[in-house]
């Protein structure tokens, strides 16, 4: 009878893009994914396993979800799951609740490997997703509690999980040392900005990959004020930072292999007495100097700062830096794709390549420096802070501004990812990037999984028409 009902339940699903089928009066539901997905798309559909499973996962306090799905997936399948269950709540209704709610995920592999998941993978699957939770958990939280010294108790505390004792440069230090993106944007705020740092030396390590996060805890837009409209979501302006933090812990529990740093730029983006205003120059820790003509263009100032620490303090090889830099970047690569911007085609392409791995979507802007950075010209300092005219590649110029302080001419690699959009699904947040950096830097991990998704180092890559064949298989949850 069960076997009866079971093949019933299937024969009536029709996914378009996405079907379910609720069973035993709705104590179960089986829904099937897209049967293909298009090349810009993730061949885990993880997009629709975190909405499905958001609408279609019956009530109760203990829950089972079964992923039947291809083992290159796991890693995108167990993301995509992880943020359909966000930790942050002020419900008064959960803070009475007696029973705590339980949700047990199991993977039934087909396809090519599809013996029992190993404990390993299990392994590198909870702290990929505890990373991707933590990285939500942080957004989710406003500002009233979430400020930057609740945000350096957070980065404290993954210090001392892992052994590693944070840098951390504060308020009127910042000035003295020479941070004037950071502590300009910050200096206005109750709680002061600051430049928190942990750092991860492995013994043999043969590079160094800096990873700077955007940590601003709450973007009022300064003097420039945004709108009744568009100030509030503001608390997610932390998003790069969180995601960066998220990930560092993930990537370290999983046997990081090189020297890796996280560089987080922390400030509230305030009004007050000790605001920036427009037309104030500042000199940045990269020796530049910068006329203010948005104060709500604060995120590039910041991680200016943090790229820099990283080329001139850190020695660091590879520089990639996170942020949810520009409303335009919904515009110019939509809801679901982060946009990147960086002076390498291999890593533009590597980018690409494990967002469709992992879920965390990706897609290129036009790197062009000589024909953009002159929107900021200035008479009177290096550059502006905010472009000329807004109409020409909005995106592309904010991550020129962070680039240029550390030079076009800098050798190494520089990667930068704008994620305003994707951070955030409706007004909860999706923890993107924890993901994508976990799987972008695979290669320097032990961890045979994240090893399995990076797509630097492959001697053989999948041809778009491998994975569109791949992706026409059913897969349920």
């Amino acid at each position: 009878m069960e076997s009866h009902l079971w093949q019933a339940a299937l024969s009536t699903l029709n996914p378009n893009p996405t079907d379910s089928c609720p069973l035993y009066l709705n104590y179960a539901t089986v829904a099937a994914l897209p049967c293909r997905v298009s090349r810009h798309n993730s061949p885990s559909a993880a997009h629709f396993i975190t909405r499905l499973v958001r609408t279609c996962l019956p009530p109760g306090a203990h829950r089972c979800i079964v992923m039947v799905c291809e083992q290159p997936e796991v890693f995108a399948s167990a993301c995509a799951l992880a943020r359909a269950f966000p930790l942050f709540t002020h419900r008064s209704g959960a803070s009475r609740r007696l029973e705590k709610k339980t949700v047990t995920v199991e993977f039934f592999l087909v396809g090519q490997d599809n013996g029992p998941v190993e404990v390993s993978t299990l392994q590198c699957l909870a702290n990929a997703t505890d990373g991707v939770r933590l990285a939500a958990r942080i957004v989710d939280t406003p500002c009233n509690e979430m400020n930057t010294d609740t945000f350096l108790e957070e980065i404290n505390k993954v210090g001392k999980e892992l052994g590693i004792i944070p840098t951390i440069i504060r308020d009127e230090e910042l000035k003295t040392r020479g941070f004037g993106g950071i502590y300009g944007v910050g200096k206005a705020a109750l709680h002061p900005p600051a430049l928190a740092v942990l750092s991860h030396t492995p013994d043999g390590a043969t590079q160094t990959i800096a990873w700077v996060g955007k940590g601003i805890v709450y973007d009022t837009g300064g003097l420039s004020i945004k709108g009744k409209t568009t100030m509030p979501g503001m608390k997610r302006d932390c998003g790069g930072a969180a995601a960066v933090l998220g990930a560092f812990r993930a990537a370290i529990k999983q046997g990081f292999k090189d020297n890796l740093h996280a560089v987080l730029c922390l400030a509230e983006n305030s009004v007050g007495p000790n605001a920036t205003r427009p037309d104030d120059i500042h000199l940045l820790y990269s020796g530049k100097t910068v006329e203010i003509n948005n104060t709500d263009a604060e995120g590039r100032l910041v991680l200016a700062d943090g790229v820099s620490y990283a080329c001139k303090d850190l020695g660091a090889d590879i520089i990639l830096d996170m942020a949810t830099l520009t409303g335009a970047q919904g515009i110019a690569t939509g809801k679901y794709h982060a946009a990147v911007l960086t002076n390498s085609a291999e890593w533009e392409a590597a980018c690409v390549k494990a967002g469709r791995k992992c879920g965390d979507l990706v897609h290129p802007l036009v790197y062009c420096p000589e024909l953009h950075f002159s929107e900021f010209t200035s008479a009177v300092a290096d550059m502006k802070n905010s472009v000329a005219d807004r109409d020409n590649s909005p995106s592309s110029c904010a991550g020129l501004f962070i680039a240029s302080h550390i030079g076009f001419d800098w050798p190494g690699v520089w990667v930068h990812l704008d994620i305003a959009a994707p951070v955030h699904a409706g007004e909860r947040a999706t923890g993107f990037g924890v993901a994508l950096l976990l799987a972008l830097f695979g290669r320097a991990s032990e961890d045979p999984l994240l090893n399995l998704v990076s797509p630097l180092g492959c001697e053989v890559d999948v041809e778009e028409g491998d994975v569109e064949r791949d992706s026409k298989r059913r897969r349920l949850v």
